[in-house]
């Protein structure tokens, strides 16, 4: 199943179903890796990461061929890890991105927009899901309240094959997140 990590961090069951990783996904702010829980205050995320996407693996040349991969960030604690009213914010989406490839050619549909927690510290999300098919994904009207399940079944993206998540806080903020 998922990532123990994901779990430990109720990103499974609060953003996400259980689901199995099959693409590698490796994420840098400013060439510094991203692994998950790592702390971030937002002056260090200010500007999008680089997104690095291993192969995806299908049972056919065809249907690989056509297989492109989606991006998506969110935020399920905005504007307040104790009061989610806005869950889940959306920061940033990119579609038809080629496997094997990192997500510059892919094509961005939600323009990336930088975490900024005001209050509490928040978990930022980054999920990728297989596209088959050339069936076009539209993008959200709005970025808050998005809920990437609901997402997900409306373009019938499946399970996630990757997903990653680190915390986030204020500039001034202090701690870190706790779970028990």
């Amino acid at each position: 199943m998922a990532n123990d990590s994901l779990t430990r961090g109720h990103i499974i069951g609060d953003v996400l179903d259980p689901f199995t990783s099959s693409v590698p996904l490796n994420v840098m702010y400013d060439g510094r890796p991203v692994f998950d829980g790592m702390e971030f205050r937002a002056s260090a995320v200010s500007v999008k990461p680089r997104v690095e996407i291993g192969g995806v693996v299908t049972p056919n040349d065809a249907q690989e061929q056509l297989s492109k991969l989606l991006k998506v960030m969110v935020d399920p604690d905005a504007p307040n890890p104790s009061n989610p009213t806005l869950r889940e914010y959306l920061h940033w989406m990119v579609t038809d991105i080629p496997a094997s490839t990192d997500d510059s050619f892919g094509r961005e549909v939600i323009t990336y927009e930088s975490p900024s927690p005001t209050i509490g510290i928040h978990r930022i999300v980054l999920v990728l899901y297989q596209q088959l098919g050339r069936g076009t994904v539209f993008a959200p009207q709005v970025r808050q309240n998005f809920n990437l399940r609901n997402f997900a079944r409306r373009f019938n993206l499946g399970k996630p094959v990757a997903a990653m998540y680190f915390n986030c806080q204020r500039q001034t903020g202090t701690g870190g997140r706790r779970f028990t």
